[in-house]
């Protein structure tokens, strides 16, 4: 089936890139919505702009929309981009990387439903610490690029999904509810290399901004 990715370049639409070419699909496009709103209920990551490095790294093609990410709203940019898919890459379905928002997962759904899409969410309900475990044996070398949650700092930005986080996180979600895989917006991840990419992407500068325990790190890679 040929399938568009609902794609942020971090780990969640990554992964769900992967899994939708393990099972013999079609990667026809990615789409990627840049929200001015850093606050949005659908769209948000410090890191949206780099995915265009991404998609050459992939071979695919990209389609941007950008969006100024006021809630509800913003459906309306999302439906155009997927007509757009539908109408030059002819996509019968939409990917995405959603895990537990009944909030993005029921309005995605609802767009494809109009769109008539078929809607696919591979790592809906997943155990987060096996997906953590996941991503690290297929490969993926993914980077935290925002935190915004107590007890994070900025001493997170830049830091791997590999084993030592792993640790790290079981010891913040006993304590203090943190969800391992940032479903409740704790945090917000970068990939810089996995099975899809023909090359690795490399970090060549960033910036951090933020305070108290919000912050984002702006990315350049090459």
């Amino acid at each position: 089936m040929k399938l568009a990715i609902l794609f942020s370049g971090g780990k969640d639409s990554c992964m769900a890139s992967f899994l939708a070419k393990k099972y013999d699909h079609d990667i026809a496009c990615l789409v990627s919505l840049i929200s001015k709103n850093k606050e949005s209920y659908m769209f948000h990551t410090p890191s949206i702009k780099k995915t265009e490095a991404q998609a050459q790294a992939m071979g695919v093609s990209l389609l941007k929309q950008n969006t100024l990410g006021l809630k509800e709203e913003e459906l309306k940019d999302l439906e155009k981009i997927l007509k757009k898919a539908k109408k030059y890459f002819e996509i019968e379905g939409v990917v995405t990387g959603a895990i537990k928002s009944t909030y993005q997962a029921s309005r995605i759904q609802k767009i494809c439903d109009k769109l008539n899409l078929e809607c696919f969410n591979p790592l809906w309900q997943v155990n987060e610490f096996e997906y953590l475990q996941d991503l690290i044996k297929n490969d993926f070398e993914v980077i935290i690029t925002g935190v915004f949650a107590y007890p994070f700092d900025e001493s997170w930005l830049g830091k791997k999904i590999d084993k030592d986080f792993i640790e790290k996180i079981k010891i913040l979600n006993q304590k203090y509810q943190i969800n391992p895989a940032g479903e409740g917006g704790e945090l917000e991840t970068f990939v810089l290399s996995c099975p899809l990419f023909n090359k690795k992407l490399e970090l060549t500068d960033k910036k951090i901004s933020g305070e108290n325990n919000s912050f984002r790190m702006e990315i350049k890679v090459k």
